[in-house]
């Protein structure tokens, strides 16, 4: 299986239409090389702007270049864009509905050993929090590139999360099924739904396999758009399954788990199960060492399916 970061998907896509759309313009905040924004801004010296480490300043430009005409797509560390220019994106960009696409780059516990203040745990439930906000964790580079081809056709503000490392393909060039603001379903089943949003979905995904080995059928959605949120294909497979599990890289409020839970207990209740970071400090270690540690690998989340299925 290939592996490749989706901020690399990000750079290939904008560099291939910023060939011939000039109003594409790039902001980094001291992050080109961690955002793979480097050959953007090597290629397109004119169309990209190294704020530096000032992350206000960044979502603040970003609008005003927005109110201009431009495309802005400004990346940065999603633990600092997603608190330190919280206000910004609020006002600047929701707010004001600019046409800014605020990259979180390194997202959830990406930066590992750094702990606490580099770990983005909270940024799914402050960005959905705004009005205005849309907020999409993509899962492979397929699907990001597709997701960026369908913000450069909009002019309404989102939130990327995308994580730093390499994440395994989970569709192919020739087939990733991709509607805007849809969830899309890797697999059918109906004893338990696994939904599961950015690097979580390979797991989940792999449970799915897990489980049939033990009988159990599982049908698995890739919410990669958190918000809009696609309560309508939620409550589709829900309906006939016996348990729901959603599972995120992310603290256990106000993420994916709290709307999974909201939309299920409203209109078709069903036991259901949150599988995420814990309310903590998350230890320190890879990205593996933290999701082997939680219970966030195919192993644990097959185990927590079987458990309440039982």
């Amino acid at each position: 299986m290939n592996k490749i970061p989706n901020r690399q998907a990000i750079c290939e896509v904008l560099m291939e239409k910023a060939q011939t759309d000039r109003d594409i313009v790039v902001l980094c905040s001291d992050s080109r090389g961690s955002a793979s924004l480097a050959p953007f801004a090597k290629a397109f010296p004119k169309q990209f702007i190294e704020v530096g480490i000032a992350e206000q300043n960044l979502v603040s430009i970003s609008a005003g270049l927005a109110k201009c005409g431009k495309k802005v797509f400004a990346a940065s560390p999603a633990s600092f864009v997603s608190t330190r220019s919280y206000e910004q994106a609020k006002v600047d960009c929701a707010y004001s509905n600019t046409n800014v696409t605020l990259i979180g780059i390194s997202g959830g516990v990406s930066y590992g050993a750094l702990g606490m203040s580099h770990h983005s745990a909270q940024d799914i439930a402050a960005m959905s929090a705004i009005p205005n906000m849309r907020v999409y964790l993509p899962s492979d580079r397929f699907q990001t590139a597709k997701l960026i081809e369908q913000l450069l056709l909009d002019e309404k503000p989102a939130y990327i999360r995308v994580g730093r490392n390499p994440v395994e393909d989970i569709y192919t060039e020739d087939h990733t099924p991709f509607v805007m603001d849809r969830a899309t379903v890797l697999r059918e089943g109906t004893d338990v739904v696994l939904t599961a949003c950015g690097e979580m979905v390979r797991p989940a995904k792999e449970a799915a396999d897990l489980l049939a080995e033990q009988g159990v059928s599982a049908c698995v959605l890739d919410m990669y758009c958190v918000k809009p949120f696609d309560k309508k294909t939620l409550l589709e497979k829900a309906a006939a399954a016996k348990l729901v599990v959603s599972v995120e890289e992310h603290a256990p409020f106000g993420g994916l788990g709290s709307m999974v839970s909201q939309a299920i207990g409203a209109e078709c209740p069903k036991r259901v199960i949150n599988l995420a970071l814990p309310d903590a400090p998350v230890i320190t270690g890879t990205s593996k060492e933290v999701f082997d540690h939680y219970g966030l690998n195919a192993e644990g989340i097959a185990a927590k399916a079987m458990e309440y299925l039982k």
